[in-house]
């Protein structure tokens, strides 16, 4: 089992947001985690990558306890987080913020390698490599806070809202990329509020209410449940 969680409940202060969260995640698999605003789905990631601090239960990476590690040592063992909020330096070309996130010691090591992966998955980045960040689309943006995530060599890519704010055409291009992550290999954990499109591209979810697991499974069966469709699909 590549991530395994085990009764994890999260707090922001004294308000508890997870609730004895169980899960688990395959090598290869590509996960999805969906539900509402305001469900924890975010939360869940942060607190998976560390940096949300106050956290009971157990998380363990490759059979390792990681709870109460910090995010940089997190990152080191492998694991990489795209926030909904695409972490870029605007200031800096797409090169540039390509090298700065390869400055993990392992990731320096298969720089070359990794931008030549980068740059055959989003050719357009590679058009716009001496483009300063913060003048890319916002489907560029995200392509970039991917492909950053990419330069670090991880095991596991936690993604938060891949499809926000972007035009469906874009929001597809987008998950295209991420199920051709899959397919070479990567295991993914993605945060998705669009239940129907995450569904159709991962192989298993869970369902959040409330900072709590409702419904998990595979994904054909979970786009075959009643209350799935009815709460969340509207079909």
């Amino acid at each position: 089992m590549l991530l395994k969680l085990e009764k994890v409940n999260a707090y922001y202060g004294v308000l508890k947001i997870l609730h004895d969260i169980d899960m688990d995640v395959r090598e290869g698999e590509l996960v999805v985690i969906m539900g509402p605003n305001g469900s924890g789905k975010s939360t869940l990631l942060k607190t998976i990558m560390g940096l949300l601090r106050t956290v009971t239960g157990s998380i363990k990476f490759q059979g390792e306890e990681i709870r109460g590690f910090p995010p940089y040592l997190i990152a080191e063992l492998g694991i990489s987080w795209a926030g909904e909020t695409s972490p870029i330096f605007p200031d800096l070309t797409v090169l540039e913020n390509l090298l700065v996130a390869s400055y993990l010691p392992r990731a320096r090591k298969k720089r070359k390698e990794n931008l030549k992966i980068v740059f055959d998955l989003f050719p357009v980045l590679e058009e716009r490599k001496n483009q300063q960040a913060g003048t890319l689309s916002g489907g560029q943006r995200k392509m970039l806070s991917i492909a950053c995530c990419l330069m670090t060599s991880p095991k596991l890519l936690l993604v938060d809202e891949p499809s926000l704010g972007l035009a469906p055409k874009i929001a597809d291009t987008i998950w295209s990329y991420l199920r051709k992550l899959r397919d070479m290999g990567l295991t993914l954990l993605v945060v998705e509020e669009n239940i129907f499109k995450a569904l159709n591209m991962a192989d298993r979810g869970y369902v959040l209410e409330h900072g709590k697991i409702v419904r998990e499974g595979d994904a054909k069966t979970l786009l075959k449940d009643e209350r799935v469709v009815k709460a969340y699909i509207g079909k």
